[in-house]
């Protein structure tokens, strides 16, 4: 079992890999590009949208949201892109995963902007502590 959860994984790297090349060709539609490009950016980003310290849900970003985004995705790029785009992301695959810092900083931008929204919101009902 636990070989073909590292064999998933591996797969789901490569096809993560393989919307990334496949945003920057031409012959791919822009709102596949949109789609991709979103999918692309949350999985390369060093912070997750739901930390992996929250019980069970820290997990469900990367076991639910990314394979579901890829899959999306993958199904509104043409097969001509896809197989291109697969030799690309083999020769990257070798060199290792890329970070997105950007899409990273937004996610810790939007923590920030929950966390003053609740103590706002204490601050607001429960007057100065």
């Amino acid at each position: 079992m636990l070989e073909n959860l590292k064999s998933w994984a591996k797969q789901l790297k490569r096809k993560v890999f393989v919307l990334y090349y496949a945003y920057q060709d031409k012959r791919t539609p822009w709102y596949a590009k949109v789609f991709a490009v979103c999918v692309v950016a949350y999985a390369f980003s060093p912070i997750d949208l739901i930390p992996d310290f929250i019980p069970i849900l820290g997990y469900l970003d990367d076991v639910i949201l990314i394979p579901l985004g890829v899959a999306l995705a993958l199904k509104m790029i043409p097969a001509a892109v896809i197989q291109a785009c697969t030799v690309k992301a083999e020769a990257r695959l070798q060199a290792g995963k890329p970070k997105n810092w950007l899409v990273g900083s937004l996610i810790i931008l939007v923590w920030i902007a929950v966390l003053i929204w609740i103590l706002w919101l204490a601050y607001r009902y429960f007057g100065p502590l």
